[in-house]
């Protein structure tokens, strides 16, 4: 979650590096899209598209309905507070997401000073987001686990990750269905862990200032208001050579749901 200040108002826009390989199935594990333009790649574009623009949208709304429940209606008078994705997606975040692996949405304007309680309503705007972002991951595995059962496909669970199970003559518009679908719940994952990082300007600073501030004083917070951007920089910087915290609990927290949607739907997970 990007956070500018300028003068009274603080904008709140999603930002997202692409996920590693940490979906729950082998046909899931082109999120990662490559530079060249073939079609395995295009294909990866494509079925990223769709998770990206609902994750961004979902995501933008969450904090524009959020602020003005607090008592801020700059959000929905600018007419920010809605579900149509051209009013939140950035052009050329939207590309930079698709083609190089991160991204961002356009900042949504609140001004905090409108708040019935600031504190509170700093908290529940800056988890408004991340919040969508999970409820969004949520059904998009009961959908993941509904269209393997209609199906006829299994998971199992292999070392590190959960894949199908299916037999030869599988349709092939079902499994490009769970492409699309396990892109959707590990973009949203993933924009909800890297917005939860304590560093400015995402959303798990602002939490972590909120609640945290009176016990540490504010220096640690302006050590990361003046260097948190170049602490991201580096962040994705080690990314894209491999090392990544974001990837695992992005996969993890999948692995979860998953597991969690498989036990209420009753459908087994054999083991590799």
């Amino acid at each position: 979650m990007w956070y500018n200040i300028i003068g009274a108002y603080r904008a709140h826009s999603a930002a997202a590096p692409r996920p590693g390989a940490v979906s729950a199935a082998d046909s899931m594990r082109d999120v990662n899209v490559s530079m060249g333009l073939n079609m395995t790649s295009l294909l990866s574009m494509l079925k990223a598209v769709p998770g990206i623009i609902i994750a961004f949208s979902f995501h933008e709304w969450g904090h524009a309905f959020a602020a003005y429940k607090m008592g801020d209606p700059t959000a929905r008078n600018l007419g920010r507070m809605t579900l149509n994705p051209l009013a939140h997606i950035d052009p050329i975040g939207f590309l930079m997401m698709v083609i190089v692996g991160f991204g961002w949405a356009k900042p949504v304007p609140v001004n905090p000073n409108n708040y019935r309680n600031y504190r509170v309503g700093e908290l529940v705007v800056s988890l408004a987001g991340v919040t969508m972002n999970l409820i969004l991951a949520l059904i998009g595995t009961i959908a993941l686990v509904l269209t393997a059962k209609l199906s006829g496909i299994g998971f199992v669970a292999n070392e590190g990750f959960i894949s199908f199970r299916y037999l030869p003559g599988t349709s092939g518009a079902a499994l490009t269905a769970l492409g699309i679908i396990g892109n959707f719940v590990t973009f949203n994952l993933a924009l909800m862990v890297f917005n939860l990082i304590p560093v400015f300007p995402l959303d798990g600073f602002h939490v972590a200032e909120v609640t945290l501030s009176k016990l540490t004083g504010p220096k640690p917070f302006m050590f990361l208001r003046n260097y948190g951007q170049f602490i991201l920089i580096g962040i994705l910087l080690l990314g894209r050579f491999g090392i990544s915290f974001i990837s695992p609990v992005t996969g993890g927290i999948f692995k979860g749901l998953l597991k969690l949607v498989l036990l209420l739907f009753g459908m087994p997970l054999a083991s590799a």
